[in-house]
């Protein structure tokens, strides 16, 4: 998938979309079934059970690696996250590992940056280009046969769970206890695709929209502190300090205690300080945001209009001015800002200018300075790119 997605639902998701749209109808058949407390005591304890199924399994397990357990406990945890009708485990540990390696760019299907909210919502599940996988990305997973048939049939645990519910509790356990706590878990975990990109706050710069949400971490059992993962991912615990609530962190060290699971990673200290490194490609791509906040036709303007009146006083000529832009722009793309700034310029933002909007922006960073810089090179390279369009001053 190298082009932008169609915001559209294909018809080859109708049989998805009438289940998607059946199941929240159903809910209405409250209305002629009735509810009493054990319906409603069905409907919060399966959420629950299943929502940790998805944190648990999907998530900080399958997607993510995040601590070690047995094959018979992984498939354990990959049966109850599928009963949440959810796909399969290996297709959805594929997209979510997809979704951190295009993070709220054209790639990432499910980006409200890219594709509006209602789009990262629910939308993409109902697109067969966003839907694709070929699962290179998760060979892990792929090498066990016994995950390979559970993902195939990833529809059978949701369908046992729901026929366990109605011969236990009748038509209104059925109506409450499975279909109100499915539309109800559908929704908690897609807020994690398009609340958590939109609303909170940002403690760490990770070059995306990902927030902290304290109210969604309660909602899905720690998910909700969204910036925090995406700055650490390989980390088992999402609330990286005793304040930030994360009940599927605890329930893991509970069954770590009766040893059903083991290895459970943990941020170091340096990564809480926010003092991990920024990759290059991350970095640039801060920069690039950064710099898109600048007009560059106003740059390009004003220095055309002060170039005129270099030249009608007999200063440099266009075309050797244009030379040593190009030159500077390439030693500063090797050598750093230094070079660029040997090169009188006044039309680009001082890094004082760049670095005030930068902090209102974004989180703070030991990388800041680097790309501030970045962000001024991209900005000159720009200019220099738009000069070669317009062609030469005029005599």
């Amino acid at each position: 998938m190298t082009e932008r997605l169609k915001r559209s639902v294909d018809p080859s998701s109708l049989p998805m979309f009438s289940l998607f749209i059946a199941m929240h109808v159903a809910c209405f058949a409250v209305f002629l079934t009735g509810v009493n407390p054990v319906d409603i005591a069905i409907c919060l304890g399966f959420f629950w059970l299943r929502m940790f199924g998805i944190t648990a399994g999907y998530h900080r397990y399958f997607a993510h690696r995040a601590y070690k357990t047995s094959r018979v406990f992984q498939f354990i945890l990959g049966f109850i996250a599928q009963s949440s009708l959810q796909s399969g485990l290996i297709w959805w540990a594929s997209k979510h590992r997809d979704h951190h390696k295009f993070v709220d760019t054209p790639k990432d299907v499910h980006s409200p940056r890219e594709y509006g909210f209602w789009f990262a919502h629910l939308g993409w599940i109902f697109n067969q280009k966003a839907q694709h996988s070929d699962y290179s990305n998760v060979p892990d997973l792929t090498r066990y046969p016994e995950l390979v048939w559970l993902d195939k049939y990833h529809w059978l645990p949701g369908a046992l769970f729901g026929v366990a519910i109605w011969m236990v509790a009748g038509w209104s356990g059925l109506v409450i206890g499975f279909c109100l706590s499915t539309v109800l878990l559908w929704h908690a975990t897609f807020a994690i695709n398009s609340l958590a990109h939109v609303y909170g706050k940002q403690r760490y710069l990770t070059g995306d929209d990902s927030r902290n949400n304290w109210w969604l971490a309660l909602l899905t059992l720690g998910e909700g502190w969204h910036n925090n993962h995406h700055y650490y991912m390989a980390s088992v615990r999402q609330g990286f300090y005793w304040w930030e609530v994360d009940i599927t962190y605890y329930l893991l060290k509970g069954l770590q205690v009766l040893g059903l699971v083991h290895d459970l990673k943990e941020p170091p200290a340096h990564v809480r300080d926010g003092q991990r490194k920024i990759s290059p490609e991350i970095q640039e791509r801060i920069a690039g945001r950064l710099a898109q906040t600048f007009c560059i036709d106003s740059m390009v303007k004003d220095l055309r209009l002060r170039w005129e009146e270099e030249s009608a006083r007999g200063r440099v000529a266009w075309d050797e001015f244009r030379q040593r832009l190009s030159l500077a722009i390439d030693q500063a793309v090797v050598e750093g800002r230094e070079s660029l700034d040997q090169l009188h310029l006044p039309e680009l933002p001082s890094l004082d200018e760049m670095r005030s909007k930068a902090e209102a922006m974004f989180a703070r960073s030991p990388a800041m300075d680097d790309i501030i810089a970045r962000a001024r090179i991209q900005l000159a390279d720009a200019l220099n790119r738009n000069l070669m369009r317009t062609g030469p001053l005029p005599v």
